[in-house]
């Protein structure tokens, strides 16, 4: 999405962006190659497991609501309707691109994302408080649906493969309730960051409170997950595990207590990255950042493509008994060329390969 701050971009969106992409880049590069091996490390990674996908997902929301906000502030419906095509074609080639690797990449988000994307659409004239609504709703009503459906149905934990996913009971079934981001209630990231996005993000005050208020949710969040795991477990391992996976921070299943913990820490990130780019826009490193947060979605898919390709290329036998240090080690290390492609190519080029496909095939 076009991020614009008086024509300009706001650099601490596409720096947040740069920071969810690398989050994912190791949490995926960990799940894939290995994890075996150190605790800290693996603690470290657990951490970050769904909550840099959440927050890719809430910079997606943000960046629809600054590419229609002045569109719908002045009522202009002929440029709204021209933004809403082009995000609807988005949103098809996010699809395809996603299901055209998904046989290579089985937890692949950005067919998710497109749908995420066309229930956004559907709130672009509504008001804050139906926003709000409407993502808490996408959180509460998850439960529900596993007390109705078995959210076990189809997978095989163990090799983490989904039977019948090529047919359309399983597939829709995958889709929208127990894949690895299902439509409901993950879009609930993608509307909320729509919320966040419509906010006054060019006052520095406003995005100061809303940082203070976003690490004081996520540290409730939490405690209070915590402490009810510690209570109501009286101390049974057993107890404690079940306890976890319904109370705890985990994104398989995504929980309320998940989800908001998901949301605490992606406010958390984009406020702090835009007060942090707004101060140090001149700062090689900050500019270092922001440039690759530009390029994300061609960075999103060489890191299955090309960085998990070129590993198993070179010893397939081994793939997915690396150590945790390895796996780590490579995702920095791919990370880090990312940093350098896009210093490099943004020298020649406006926009990121993909990212010029995309603008291409959609306007």
């Amino acid at each position: 999405m076009e991020i614009a701050k008086n024509n300009k971009r706001i650099i601490g969106i596409d720096l947040a962006r740069a920071l969810a992409v690398f989050g994912m880049i190791i949490v995926n590069f960990k799940v894939v190659l290995g994890g075996e091996g150190s605790s800290l490390l693996k603690t470290f990674v657990i951490i970050l497991e769904g909550k840099a996908a959440a927050t890719f997902v809430v910079l997606a929301g943000v960046g629809i609501a600054l590419s229609t906000k002045k569109s719908i502030e002045f009522n202009n419906l002929e440029k709204l309707t021209s933004i809403k095509k082009r995000i609807l074609k988005r949103a098809i080639l996010l699809f395809v691109l996603g299901m055209s690797y998904i046989t290579i990449w089985p937890a692949d988000i950005l067919h998710f994302y497109a749908v995420y994307m066309l229930i956004t659409l559907l709130l672009l004239r509504s008001n804050n408080q139906t926003i709000l609504l409407t993502g808490t709703a996408l959180i509460l009503v998850y439960p529900l649906l596993m007390i109705i459906w078995d959210f076990e149905t189809g997978w095989d934990f163990q090799t983490l493969t989904y039977q019948a996913l090529w047919s359309f009971k399983g597939f829709i079934r995958n889709l929208f309730y127990n894949g690895f981001h299902p439509v409901i209630p993950w879009s609930a990231f993608m509307v909320f960051g729509y919320w966040l996005g419509k906010q006054d993000l060019q006052n520095p005050n406003y995005v100061k409170k809303l940082l203070a208020y976003a690490v004081l949710a996520f540290v409730l969040i939490q405690l209070i997950s915590f402490f009810l795991v510690n209570q109501l477990s009286d101390g049974s391992q057993q107890m404690t595990k079940g306890l976890t996976e319904v109370l705890g921070t985990s994104p398989i299943p995504p929980l309320p207590i998940y989800m908001l913990s998901g949301i605490a820490i992606a406010f958390t990130t984009i406020s702090a990255c835009i007060l942090v780019g707004t101060k140090y826009e001149k700062n090689k490193i900050i500019d270092a950042l922001y440039k690759t947060g530009q390029l994300a979605l061609t960075f999103y898919v060489a890191h299955v493509v090309i960085g998990m390709g070129v590993i198993d290329a070179i010893n397939p036998d081994k793939f997915g008994q690396y150590s945790v240090e390895f796996s780590v080690g490579v995702a920095i290390v791919f990370s880090l060329l990312c940093i350098l492609f896009a210093k490099i190519w943004l020298k020649y080029k406006k926009v990121g390969p993909l990212e010029f496909a995309f603008r291409k095939l959609t306007t």
